[in-house]
């Protein structure tokens, strides 16, 4: 039997010195480790975990404290030229914040009106809708009556008070520090409103020599400021109300809350009919109000637009500005509602109602009296205790409301 020759099989060209690593790679990679001493890692990692939350939180509070100061700023140019005002407000933001959110509840494929189904029956949301336009066109409302901003954001800060009342009606119960809070709450609320009617009455003839070179109507009686806070009154309690019969909505539905702002905005809009002679008027008179006076002292040529923004009337700028600021306002708060607890949302709410207080204290040259200053630290306190204990009190869930629908509570 032949004996088929031996065939030696290749030897691979890798050596062990090639398949080991050198003295020298081993010296360069441990020297590499050695460089990164766990402090440098764990920063690493942290820097790369909270960079982009805190990228994320910086954006949602620029958004509610640019967007709502900056609205506070635009109310008050307004309010204090034209105090009547208030309605033609409120109707630019429902038809601005209907065509924005319009997006939300399209569906290419539903002719004529393009609209997803309802997740919610309208036969709900039209209390929702009636009560949401009430509350917004009383709380604007009231600036007719000699309701100063300053004093608007302290006493629309004691909403708490309401809510708990109603609360107690609709069978909830709440804890001792809650009740506290909203006794504190609302012995500030009167101090405030009392000590600035007071101030009113006292300084009536100053004010009226003042507003003579405004546009602004003097101070004639001081029933015009009692009927301003009842009207405030009774926005918060429709708010409370509305507050309740929402959460109800979102709990038997779901938090449907995009539809609710779409809806509560577009099918409040019919209801400004009956005040399309006064809308009129309003308009009027702001067309005529006097140019927009573009800033001393920059170089005008680097400002886009700044030509024909100094030829429209102050006004009108001012009212586009009050609309936007509104809705960056409620994107901020929205966002911060998806990323964070209702307490959180309320705090920071809270915060930046004390920060627009203080602007415009400062903007505009209020003089609060000291018994208006002590009652705003009583309610910003309280409102901060009734937040804090939520947080055991799962008998007393947070609705949203209005402007944070969520809000729009935000259209202060």
């Amino acid at each position: 039997m032949r004996r088929r020759p031996h065939v030696a099989e290749p030897k691979s060209e890798t050596t062990v010195g090639d398949a080991l690593p050198s003295q020298a790679s081993q010296a360069s990679a441990q020297g590499d480790q050695s460089s990164r001493t766990p402090v440098a890692t764990m920063s690493s990692g942290l820097l790369n975990e909270t960079l982009p939350q805190l990228l994320a939180v910086g954006g949602m509070l620029s958004l509610i404290f640019g967007g709502c100061c900056s609205n506070v700023f635009a109310l008050e140019n307004i309010i204090k030229v034209e105090p009547t005002s208030g309605t033609l407000l409120t109707f630019v933001q429902f038809v601005f914040v209907a065509i924005t959110s319009f997006g939300s509840q399209f569906d290419s494929s539903r002719p004529p009106f393009f609209l997803k189904p309802n997740k919610v029956p309208l036969a709900r949301w039209m209390i929702n809708i009636l009560l949401f336009f009430s509350i917004n066109v009383l709380n604007n409302h009231a600036f007719s009556y000699d309701i100063s901003v300053p004093v608007h954001i302290i006493l629309r800060s004691g909403g708490s008070i309401t809510t708990i009342l109603a609360g107690y009606a609709y069978g909830k119960r709440y804890s001792r520090v809650q009740v506290l809070a909203v006794v504190l709450l609302t012995g500030g609320v009167i101090t405030a409103a009392w000590s600035d009617a007071q101030t009113k009455a006292l300084n009536g003839p100053h004010e009226k020599k003042v507003n003579e070179g405004t546009a602004r109507p003097p101070v004639e009686d001081s029933s015009d400021f009692g009927m301003g806070l009842v009207i405030l009154f009774v926005a918060q309690v429709m708010s409370a109300v509305m507050g309740l019969y929402t959460e109800a909505t979102y709990r038997k539905y779901g938090p449907h809350w995009k539809e609710n702002l779409f809806y509560s905005h577009l099918l409040s809009i019919p209801l400004f009919l009956p005040f399309a002679p006064g809308l009129v008027r309003q308009v009027t008179k702001l067309t005529h109000s006097p140019p927009f006076n573009v800033a001393v002292g920059m170089n005008e040529a680097t400002w886009v637009g700044a030509w024909w923004i100094s030829r429209v009337p102050s006004q009108l700028v001012y009212l586009v500005l009050n609309v936007l600021t509104q809705y960056v306002c409620i994107r901020g708060v929205n966002l911060l509602a998806a990323a964070s607890t209702a307490l959180t949302v309320t705090i920071v709410l809270n915060i930046r109602k004390l920060v627009s207080l203080l602007l415009s204290i400062w903007l505009f040259g209020h003089r609060l009296a000291t018994g208006t200053l002590v009652g705003a630290i009583v309610v910003f306190s309280a409102g901060a205790l009734y937040s804090l204990d939520s947080r055991n009190g799962k008998r007393s869930p947070a609705p949203a409301t209005s402007k944070e629908m969520l809000p729009k509570e935000e259209k202060d």
